[in-house]
């Protein structure tokens, strides 16, 4: 192909978008290796029409231009100011090389005036504002509000696991916490997030449990437009693609449908996935936290849970017992509890009397800490005074009082026997694996060895049979 038959076929081309390129805005002209005009599309901005200007030089044409020295040069010029018409304009210049052989050039306008450069400018920064007031909020919506200091406690085995939290935190080591509901399963979580290298990245959570096993998947993977029936025509962001490279944290999991265990399986050993309707792969870099309150071994052995999902998501194990295993701790989180409510229902500090935690301590609490923030709650806003008495109590805790084997006149004494016996019992069960018989035959057989802490005390007194009916009364 020779230059002539070369620039016939770009001039032929571009003929094709004379309408988008011939505007009173925007133009094009090219000239050949001498600098003369070949294509006018400046009629419009110029007000100069092509058969005027085809065929002369292109400084005869246009005022200030160098599109006769990029032809000559070979050399483009982006983005320059050129004054034309007492305006000041941004043109790129061009050179058209054919067969390594510099053959002519095209000129375009790009700002018909600077004008138009510092609009623009002032549109880009108020979408930029904009955009970071949108990224603002949506972090917001998807931060971690639990830090570890937020986990109260003066039990050892709930020290051990914030250490170990605060341990794997900087790690992206999967973690499967188990636990009661109420015990604070989310908690430690957001705890485990914020004090994670991503902390500053998405906290986005989803309760298995609470979404339609058929709505699952679209809400994990996320769908394009119209990838099914009543899908939402602009398509839907997932959970999946919300997280970035911040933190998942799948609650209930033992809940999650058979078919739905496959497919986080599969996203968790390829690290991406495709959403509905889609067939491009987005690769997935967040860290999964998943918790439950089932027992995922008995899961696993009645078929309802994947063995291969829960080896996958059981890298790190984090076991929170229930708070009655950890009575001690009710002391603290009540006086934690209260603090917060400080200046919202009274002005002066609210705080537990003897009589009310003493029946708090027996009671079993199967709501766990949930269980125990309402109870609070109540209390607060029932309480005229500064002191939580055990009528501000609801009644279900109050019948303590009136259930206990021990109810005499001497109610003070009623309380303090009360509470140590429950601590025996506790620790006789936890000691005994849950073990009801097996706890209640340790008391029975060895009530001194129960009670070793307090020999000589009037506790040591208390006889094996009527700790054998306590823990019949409470436990069976």
């Amino acid at each position: 192909m020779t230059h002539q038959e070369y620039f016939d076929k770009l001039t032929d081309s571009i003929d094709t978008l004379s309408d988008i390129l011939d505007t009173e805005h925007y133009g094009m002209c090219l000239v050949d290796k001498d600098g003369y005009i070949i294509k006018w599309y400046y009629e419009k901005f110029f007000n100069i029409k092509a058969s005027a200007a085809v065929g002369r030089h292109v400084t005869e044409v246009i005022e200030n231009t160098r599109l006769h020295v990029v032809a000559q040069t070979g050399v483009k010029e982006l983005m320059q100011l050129q004054e034309i018409n007492g305006s000041m304009v941004i043109t790129n210049r061009i050179p058209l090389i054919h067969n390594h052989e510099v053959i002519g050039a095209a000129g375009t306008i790009i700002f018909r005036d600077i004008k138009e450069i510092a609009h623009l400018h002032s549109r880009m920064s108020k979408l930029e504002d904009n955009f970071k007031a949108y990224r603002s909020e949506i972090a917001k919506m998807y931060a971690a509000q639990y830090h570890f200091d937020d986990i109260i406690t003066n039990n050892q085995k709930m020290l051990n696991l914030k250490h170990l939290g605060q341990t794997i935190a900087r790690s992206d080591a999967s973690v499967l916490i188990q636990g009661e509901s109420g015990t604070g399963k989310e908690l430690f979580a957001q705890a485990i997030h914020n004090a994670s290298l991503v902390s500053h990245q998405p906290f986005v959570s989803l309760n298995c449990s609470s979404i339609p096993k058929e709505l699952l998947e679209a809400e994990l993977f996320g769908y394009e437009s119209g990838a099914f029936t009543g899908a939402r025509k602009d398509g839907k962001i997932g959970k999946f693609e919300l997280a970035g490279e911040g933190t998942l944290f799948l609650d209930e999991l033992g809940t999650m449908p058979m078919d739905m265990q496959v497919k986080l399986l599969r996203v968790l050993e390829s690290k991406e996935y495709v959403p509905l309707g889609s067939n491009k792969k987005v690769p997935f870099k967040a860290r999964v936290i998943a918790a439950t309150n089932e027992n995922l071994s008995n899961s696993m052995q009645n078929g309802s849970f994947r063995s291969d999902l829960y080896y996958r998501l059981n890298v790190i194990n984090i076991n929170i017992p229930p708070l009655r295993e950890r009575i001690e701790d009710l002391p603290v989180l009540c006086s934690s509890m209260l603090s917060q409510k400080e200046g919202l229902y009274h002005q002066s500090r609210l705080h537990m009397s003897q009589e009310a935690m003493d029946l708090l301590n027996l009671h079993n609490w199967p709501g766990n800490v949930r269980e125990l923030r309402n109870v609070i709650d109540r209390a607060a806003i029932i309480c005229e005074g500064n002191e939580i008495l055990p009528q501000h109590l609801p009644e279900y805790i109050q019948a303590y009082r009136k259930s206990s084997p021990l109810e005499s006149s001497d109610g003070y004494y009623h309380y303090e026997i009360a509470c140590l016996e429950r601590q025996l019992i506790t620790k006789a069960l936890r000691d005994n694996g849950g073990n009801r018989q097996a706890a209640a035959r340790q008391l029975w057989y060895s009530p001194l060895a129960a009670v070793q802490e307090n020999e000589g005390s009037w506790h040591s007194r208390i006889t094996s049979l009527y700790f054998y009916k306590y823990i019949y009364l409470y436990y069976v």
